[in-house]
């Protein structure tokens, strides 16, 4: 699969995935730092990228329909930080990475993931 990170989420997060065979850059490598919403997903969509955030606004089905962009996985950590945020996308990597992302908007909170 092919991945985009948001600037919100660790960079170090695109090595993770690289590391287990899939294709990923960050929205900071792309030169998009402090861009828009629409700009940050429709070039993780140009890119037919699923792009990783914890931007709340770029899950708005309304703004972003489903079925529009490439997927969107939303992580709802409840905790803050940057060590608890990547611990907490690390733990449910591998799990989220047996599930069909591409096309959809799938929201990854502290007790369960689910799909739009």
């Amino acid at each position: 699969m092919n991945f985009k990170i948001d600037e919100n989420l660790p960079t170090e997060l695109a090595d993770d995935l690289r590391q287990l065979g899939h294709d990923a850059d960050t929205v900071l490598g792309e030169g998009l730092r402090g861009a828009k919403d629409p700009a940050v997903v429709e070039a993780a969509r140009a890119s037919d990228r699923i792009l990783f955030t914890r931007d709340k606004g770029i899950a708005n089905v309304r703004r972003f329909p489903v079925g529009k962009h490439a997927g969107v996985v939303l992580f709802r950590p409840d905790t803050s930080g940057r060590r608890a945020v990547m611990s907490f996308v690390r733990t449910r990597l591998s799990d989220l990475l047996r599930m069909e992302l591409a096309g959809r908007l799938t929201v990854v909170g502290p007790d369960r993931i689910r799909f739009r």
